[in-house]
């Protein structure tokens, strides 16, 4: 359904040590577009990201008052509610950081890792469901002889698409993307452009990104964040210049 949300965020407000970061945050984002956020540097935007996975809890020293509700089999449902195993929420709110971190072993073993901490022990559903996650990353038909091999030897481009695909293998209906292609050259970054937009067509997608054409070129809507503000513009192209 077009313009259905995925997300609402009301009244959010995130602390760190006592001191605000993030102030009075109201903000709805649609579900199957990419949402950008940017902004000036230090500002909460990669906080932003982990507080709709929790990921903050494991930060000493923080906390978050407000409530952030995603749409979830038609229901929204409040994420910091005990309701919400957080495996549960980390499955379907998927994260990607600014710096691949490929696990210290061979490609496939990277894919399937998350399989395995569910429990999956089916190997050939298992390859099937390694085999789409990498072809959803553009990556397949470049290491499909040599899955075997250490992840490490990898080019950065094509770690960063190995960390997609090992989150897109549990199939999150939102991916949430911190500077993803701040360490690509110019070409890997485009395929990772060209990968989201074809990814949002099944999950909705938050990209923290201080690349403007980037964000002019692959953006849906686009949020600015500033003094702990997060708020959307209708004409970034005067905004961000």
């Amino acid at each position: 359904m077009e313009n259905e949300i995925k997300i609402k965020v009301k009244d959010l407000w995130f602390y760190y040590h006592q001191q605000p970061v993030l102030k009075n945050i109201n903000i709805e984002i649609e579900s199957n577009k990419i949402t950008s956020i940017s902004g000036p540097s230090g500002q909460g935007k990669s906080t932003f990201l982990m507080t709709l996975n929790r990921l903050w809890e494991n930060i000493p020293g923080t906390k978050v008052h407000g409530s952030i509700k995603i749409n979830f089999n038609n229901r929204f449902e409040d994420i910091f509610h005990k309701s919400l195993p957080l495996p549960l929420l980390r499955r379907k709110v998927g994260m990607v950081f600014q710096t691949p971190n490929p696990l210290p072993m061979g490609i496939y073993k990277n894919i399937a890792f998350p399989l395995k901490l569910m429990g999956e022990k089916n190997r050939e559903l298992n390859f099937l469901k390694v085999k789409s996650a990498l072809k959803k990353a553009f990556l397949w038909d470049e290491v499909k002889e040599r899955l075997s091999q250490d992840a490490g030897v990898l080019s950065g481009g094509q770690q960063q698409r190995l960390c997609m695909a090992r989150t897109l293998v549990l199939k999150p209906e939102v991916l949430l993307l911190d500077e993803p292609t701040s360490s690509l050259d110019e070409t890997s970054g485009r395929i990772i452009e060209e990968l989201l937009l074809e990814l949002k067509k099944k999950c909705t997608i938050i990209l923290v990104s201080h690349y403007m054409d980037q964000v002019k070129r692959i953006s849906d809507n686009r949020l600015i964040l500033s003094e702990g503000q997060l708020k959307k513009y209708q004409n970034m192209e005067e905004k961000l210049g």
